[in-house]
């Protein structure tokens, strides 16, 4: 806000379930849908404990109190028949068919399977295999489906659906340990007798990795930027992508004028703001005492009457919380609530009676998100 960036604390409500720190899972924006309100839907990733998981979450928002203070309900979503198992660095996307919606999963990574582990290879990991899985948002009913145009695993690519339609941008093969540059068009039809996939691979794509998507508008056109052409590179192009009724459209887009310090650092990390924005993280490597700092930059794609918003890159300084031996944020997404235009207006954080209190905080102990193991805790 006004170039600064603040963190506000959040809370869960008492009945959610917790929800373990995950490393590249798999993300997908719900709409609000018959009863359901909004909500993101999280995926499998990594904790830090090098554990992969498979448990699917609901996280949505509870409530804000009038000083500001979010609270969130994390539920997790049973899953039955054909689930998907453990893995990271996936895809999640939400398409809607003939008056019907459905999650589609595709990719990741995962260990090697108990069978083919040797002791040196315990930890290693694979390609999932190329299935497509979809889950019912409804009652949770997962089925997986073999298409033959998928020859291959891939994970850490880019997922975007238009109405029944998901085109997937890039993407890392580790059998290959490759880029390839295509592009993935998978139709899904929920017809009343059971799905029906169909799928269409061309050589027309962007080959990258942990890209971010920036939507750009209210229909669906978006700004992909970020991510890596290579192990050691970074990629500091970036595309303009619209998704219409004749299928997917990719143009360059002008980049921002990149600083010193992004085009120089090994790596970066970031999500969407919406509008046309994006954030963008750079660790400080070598210059402060504080191992987990990390530059802010706030990217601006804005077009001609929709602010005086600059294109170039505004620096903000924030500690970060991420581990020190923390891989690059792969394949990132954004947690975002809106809020109403009247909740934006005007409003500024230091206005009275308005403010994030601290001690307006309730005793957690009894009853937030936490609670005691033990008297000792």
């Amino acid at each position: 806000k006004k170039g600064e960036l603040k963190l506000r604390a959040i809370s869960f409500s008492n009945d959610s379930c917790y929800l373990p720190p995950l490393r590249c899972p798999a993300v997908a924006h719900l709409e609000p849908w018959d009863a359901d309100r909004e909500c993101y839907l999280i995926h499998g990733g990594r904790t830090p404990n090098n554990e992969i998981s498979s448990s699917m979450y609901l996280l949505s928002l509870e409530s804000r109190g009038c000083n500001r203070k979010v609270t969130l309900r994390c539920r997790e979503k049973e899953l039955a028949g054909e689930a998907p198992g453990p893995r990271y660095g996936h895809s999640a996307s939400v398409i809607y068919s003939r008056g019907k919606r459905a999650c589609v999963l595709f990719g990741g990574r995962s260990y090697k399977p108990p069978g083919e582990r040797t002791t040196e290879t315990w930890n290693s990991v694979v390609d999932c295999p190329p299935q497509v899985f979809l889950i019912d948002l409804d009652f949770g009913c997962c089925s997986a489906h073999t298409v033959p145009e998928l020859t291959g695993g891939q994970s850490f690519h880019l997922a975007l659906a238009r109405d029944d339609c998901v085109y997937i941008l890039g993407g890392h093969a580790l059998s290959s340990d490759t880029r390839p540059q295509r592009l993935i068009r998978l139709r899904v039809e929920l017809l009343l007798g059971g799905p029906v996939l169909s799928c269409d691979v061309l050589d027309t794509g962007l080959s990258l990795t942990s890209a971010v998507a920036i939507k750009s508008s209210t229909t669906h056109e978006y700004v992909v930027l970020g991510g890596y052409q290579s192990d050691t590179q970074k990629r500091l192009e970036c595309n303009a992508v619209i998704l219409d009724d004749n299928g997917i459209h990719i143009e360059p887009q002008e980049p921002p004028p990149w600083t010193g310090e992004i085009s120089n650092s090994r790596t970066w990390f970031g999500g969407s703001l919406g509008e046309g924005r994006a954030l963008i993280g750079i660790p400080m490597e070598g210059r402060t005492a504080q191992l987990d700092a990390h530059n802010f930059y706030e990217v601006s794609f804005r077009k001609e009457g929709d602010g005086d918003g600059e294109d170039a890159a505004q620096a903000c300084s924030q500690e970060s919380t991420d581990f020190e031996d923390s891989a690059p944020l792969e394949d990132s997404e954004e947690l975002y609530f809106g809020r109403e235009p009247h909740e934006l207006e005007d409003s500024s954080d230091d206005a009275e009676g308005d403010t994030y209190n601290e001690e307006d905080e309730e005793d957690e102990s009894q009853t937030g998100y936490w609670v005691q193991c033990c008297l000792g805790c």
